[in-house]
Parts: C-alpha cells; sequence; structure tokens
C-alpha cells in the first residue's frame, strides 16, 4: 500500500512539474526556485544538527574517559576486604 501511495506521489510530481506543452501543470520554474531559496537554509539547519551531535558526542566521551579514570582507579586500590588475621 505504501509503494502504491509513493508512486502516486512520484508520478503526481513529476506530471505537476511537465511543461503545458505536455498537459502538465508547467510548475517546473517554481520548483526550482523553491530549491533555490531553500537550499541554503536546509544547508544551515543539517549544520547546525552536525554541530549538536559533535558535542554531545565530545560530551559523551569525556564522560567515559571519566568513567574509565574512576575504574582504574577503584580496580588499583589495595583491597581491604581480606581475611583479619
Amino acid at each position: 500500500m505504501a509503494i502504491l501511495v509513493g508512486l502516486v506521489f512520484l508520478l503526481l510530481s513529476v506530471w505537476a512539474m511537465l511543461p503545458s506543452a505536455f498537459f502538465g501543470l508547467n510548475w517546473g520554474e517554481h520548483v526550482l526556485t523553491f530549491l533555490m531559496g531553500g537550499g541554503p537554509i536546509l544547508g544551515i539547519f543539517i549544520g547546525l544538527i552536525a554541530v549538536f551531535i559533535g558535542i554531545a558526542d565530545m560530551k559523551d566521551k569525556a564522560e567515559a574517559k571519566k568513567e574509565e579514570e574512576a575504574e582504574k582507579a577503584k580496580a588499583a586500590a589495595p583491597s581491604n576486604s581480606g581475611p583479619a588475621s
């Protein structure tokens, strides 16, 4: 069902962009104008998302390093749980 709906939307979109000589709606120029205006905005959003992901990754790595150092310190500490003499 989803494939059928997807194909219908694809065909309607192509038909809308066809020139009127091919019985289309001749929206091709409007689509290009939209893409030219929307491209930089989309680039800004993708850049912001990439920066946020990078910051979160750096925080995760720092936190993992702190946990690893804490585990090493805990393993290096002498154990006082042995039998009393």
